[in-house]
């Protein structure tokens, strides 16, 4: 199957958070309380993907209130924090949404997020990906995690499905 192929099945964009939708960087406020970054592009993106139809999930190994916050903001519905094991909530996703393992794309950065890589249909990876996970994707975006990379996936998943046209004249009026 070509990757476009791939890229045209696929109704469930699943995400790493820190590295993928942060730039994986923690700052750290006087109180001692971490803050995050999210990138205002990679939000249109989940915005479009999500009025085409294309569902999100985010898996991240920390809890962070902001995490969440930026989750519920996106109106992203799946939300996992504090799992490092995240092949068990992709199987709960699968058995929840009636798909199936080729059906979902999954966007990673380090090692635990080979197991989900290696088993889904369209494996993709931020540039600054460990080498054995840039090695496990199909697809490697040229923006770095919370600079554009999630909003690069929507658009490549967007184009392959025939429907970018369709969200880029929804949102620019």
């Amino acid at each position: 199957m070509t990757f476009e192929e791939r890229a045209r099945r696929v109704k469930l964009l699943v995400l790493d958070c820190d590295g993928v939708l942060t730039d994986g960087g923690l700052a750290y406020d006087e109180e001692g309380r971490i803050t995050k970054r999210f990138d205002v592009q990679d939000g249109l993106g989940i915005k479009a993907g999500q009025h085409m139809g294309l569902d999100f999930a985010v898996i991240s190994g920390l809890d962070h209130a902001g995490v969440a916050r930026r989750i519920k903001d996106l109106g992203i519905k799946h939300y996992f924090a504090g799992h490092v094991q995240k092949l068990p909530i992709l199987d709960a996703l699968c058995a929840e949404l009636g798909i199936r393992y080729d059906e979902i794309a999954y966007m990673g950065d380090d090692w635990v997020d080979a197991a989900p890589m290696a088993r889904v249909g369209l494996p993709l990876a931020v540039p600054n990906a460990q080498p054995e996970i840039r090695a496990l994707a199909a697809w490697v975006s040229s923006a770095h995690g919370g600079r554009g990379a999630v909003r690069e996936a929507v658009v490549m998943i967007l184009k392959a499905q025939g429907t970018y046209e369709q969200a880029y004249r929804h949102w620019s009026g």
